[in-house]
């Protein structure tokens, strides 16, 4: 039981940490730097992209596109 829950705890985190290097990234490299569509580096994308991994991420991403609409 311990086993499987901290196999669940360690793929969070690598979730986690794989989705906030590709949003620093996305922010950095891949939008300009006077657009309005960046995502904040905070506590929900963390909790997001560690939930829902790389979907999660594009889901963030959508969320701000429709923002802006």
């Amino acid at each position: 039981m311990a086993k499987k829950i901290g196999g669940a705890v360690l793929r969070f985190f690598i979730r986690a940490a794989i989705g906030m290097a590709l949003i620093f990234v996305i922010n950095s490299y891949v939008i300009p730097a006077d657009s309005s569509i960046n995502v904040g580096l905070n506590a929900v994308s963390f909790l997001t992209s560690g939930t829902l991994g790389i979907p999660g991420v594009g889901l963030l991403y959508g969320i701000v596109c429709c923002q802006i609409l």
